[in-house]
């Protein structure tokens, strides 16, 4: 299993970026998968997921700001984030799972791509 995210960068608050994840080794469109991320002095904290459905969750600090997508054609996963905030800054993994549950419950995660939120 591969999952290669992208996307990340420098952008100050209020910002917007999309992330992208590419993704191989496994039956993509019979999978949920998720993103989290981890911040400078933090633990890795679930953001979102999506379910082969399309069913999405987020976790309270991102809804409303982020979303996530899915290209099956692609084996592609996104996550465009709005309004950036610096507490926001964090490296941001796409993992297997479609819930927070499940995610931690599997634990396969990409290298991560870093976004930073800075003026």
């Amino acid at each position: 299993i591969q999952l290669k995210e992208s996307g990340g960068g420098l952008v100050q608050p209020g910002g917007s970026l999309r992330l992208s994840c590419v993704a191989s080794g496994f039956t993509f469109n019979n999978s949920g998968l998720s993103w989290a991320r981890q911040g400078p002095g933090k633990g890795r904290e679930w953001v979102s997921g999506i379910w082969r459905d399309g069913y999405t969750e987020y976790a309270d600090s991102v809804k409303g700001r982020f979303t996530i997508s899915r290209d099956n054609a692609k084996n592609m996963l996104y996550l465009q984030l709005n309004d950036l905030q610096p507490d926001d800054t964090a490296k941001y993994y796409c993992g297997l799972g479609g819930s927070e549950t499940a995610a931690w419950r599997l634990d396969c995660w990409g290298q991560g791509t870093q976004v930073t939120v800075s003026s």
